[in-house]
């Protein structure tokens, strides 16, 4: 079943929105590197990707109802670094943002009656649940650290050694 015009464009502002998370993070993990922090950096870097990744799945839930999956114009991020702490605090302001937005998504699909897109939603809600607690449990141990040399590395070291994956949906 089709979206209708107002869902579709929502779902498109969504899809923006992802693409502008990931430059966002792009740009969070280029702060980290100039600070010396390859492993946040790298960090970071793969949540960019995961935006991708979330951009992927909304393009593809329009396209496959039979709309027409759209990005608008997304300006540079303005993002004002100064320590690793102001990175991740960052990050999860921005993923606070986008959980909103999913949520506002989510009334409006209700309100129209859209139970298609219940399955996609619902695997957002639970992700921004996933994806807010990781970045404030990073900030947290970033707090904890009080700019402390040796325990940042710890945790830089740390972030480095997550996973890598492809913007491709699993």
């Amino acid at each position: 079943m089709k979206l209708t015009p107002e869902l579709e464009k929502a779902f498109n502002a969504q899809i923006t929105l992802e693409f502008e998370a990931s430059m966002v993070y792009r740009q969070l993990a280029i702060e980290m590197e100039i600070h010396d922090l390859p492993g946040m950096a790298a960090w970071l870097r793969h949540q960019a990707d995961e935006e991708i990744v979330h951009a992927n799945k909304f393009i593809d839930h329009l396209a496959d109802r039979g709309n027409h999956p759209k990005i608008a114009s997304i300006s540079g991020p303005t993002v004002t670094i100064n320590t690793p702490l102001d990175a991740f605090t960052a990050a999860a302001k921005h993923e606070e943002r986008v959980s909103e937005a999913i949520r506002e998504l989510y009334r409006q699909t209700e309100s129209a009656g859209d139970l298609d897109s219940r399955p996609l939603l619902n695997w957002f809600l639970s992700e921004q649940i996933e994806e807010e607690a990781t970045v404030n449990e990073i900030v947290a141990r970033i707090a904890m650290t009080n700019d402390d040399g040796p325990g940042l590395l710890r945790l830089d070291e740390e972030l480095g050694a997550r996973p890598t994956s492809t913007t491709e949906a699993n």
